[in-house]
């Protein structure tokens, strides 16, 4: 079974799609336009797709289809927190599946994605194929304090530079105090404190330090998207109360599911991964022994192209597709 990405692929159709009066939001499609219908849902929220997230798919297999998040990457205005809270995401799905004629997808998340998928998949399990999710975050406020305060247990350096940023009189609630600087309309700013967040989140991100992965972190547009909509969705999403994810699974447990966990995640600890896998019994889990949480880790790689081909036995050529 295969376990490497597939070659990089061009969209064969891409757009913006008008969500308001406010948000305007980039889709594409690549792949077999009469193929399974797939949905990537990127991580964050705010850390918007890039190109690679095409290729964990079989192109002659899947309808390959990819979006930015309100707020995210591509989609516009880059950073706006108005309007944009979990329901206003699960909609904007619906709305994209319906726009482009889709009867069922499969849907693919990880770490913030692996959330959206299960509230997407919870709120409208008819649309749903099945699922294939990594780095479990399932928005509870202890996943949250973890990683404001937790990753210092295993990241020092890293955490007391994302700390330092602030005034001491204001460490001991970084993320209001992150979040009032994230939010500020001057660039002198925000910038600054989105490019301290995005720094922490990336060297916490991989087993072993990985330049690329900071790198792209560290890209002004993606970094601001990123800080300043997970300290936004941190401190003021209350849709998902604690455990909702977990007490509606029924809704969505006889679909079939992968739930793919790196063992040394940081950002995302397998405590929560193992909690969803024995809620959710029927899922296959896989447990990557030598891996962090990049989906672009070797091992969570192989894991999650092995899903996706898995996935291709268990569903007949074209199911779902228009």
């Amino acid at each position: 079974m295969r376990t490497d990405l597939y070659a990089a692929i061009e969209p064969y159709a891409a757009g913006m799609l008008q969500l308001d009066a406010t948000h305007t939001m980039y889709w594409e499609q690549s792949g077999n336009p009469k193929g399974v219908p797939v949905l990537f849902l990127h991580g964050g929220p705010g850390a918007g797709a890039s190109p690679t997230h095409r290729r964990f798919f079989d192109p002659n297999f899947y309808r390959i289809v990819v979006f930015d998040q309100r707020g995210s990457g591509r989609s516009t205005p880059l950073g706006e927190t108005k309007d944009n809270f979990t329901p206003n995401l699960i909609e904007d799905i619906e709305t994209l599946r319906r726009f482009l004629g889709i009867d069922r997808w499969l849907v693919f998340g990880g770490s913030w994605g692996s959330t959206l998928a299960l509230a997407y998949g919870e709120a409208y399990p008819e649309a749903c194929l099945g699922f294939i999710l990594r780095g479990i975050f399932l928005a509870r406020q202890v996943e949250i304090d973890w990683f404001l305060y937790g990753m210092r247990a295993i990241f020092p350096e890293a955490w007391r530079d994302f700390a330092h940023f602030l005034p001491q009189s204001e460490r001991r609630d970084l993320l209001t105090h992150y979040h009032r600087r994230l939010i500020d309309p001057n660039p002198a700013v925000h910038l600054p404190a989105a490019r301290a967040w995005s720094r922490y989140e990336g060297a916490c991100s991989t087993l072993l330090p990985n330049l690329e992965s900071s790198a792209n972190l560290s890209d002004d547009r993606v970094s601001l998207g990123l800080a300043r909509l997970e300290a936004h969705f941190f401190q003021s999403d209350r849709y998902l109360r604690e455990n909702d994810l977990l007490a509606n699974l029924s809704a969505i447990s006889k679909l079939p599911a992968t739930i793919v966990q790196g063992r040394y995640d940081m950002i995302c600890p397998i405590i929560t991964a193992d909690e969803l896998s024995r809620a959710w019994p029927e899922a296959r889990y896989v447990v990557v022994p030598d891996a962090g949480h990049s989906a672009l880790e070797p091992g969570v790689r192989a894991a999650l192209v092995g899903a996706t081909e898995r996935f291709k036995q268990e569903v007949r050529v074209g199911a779902g597709a228009q």
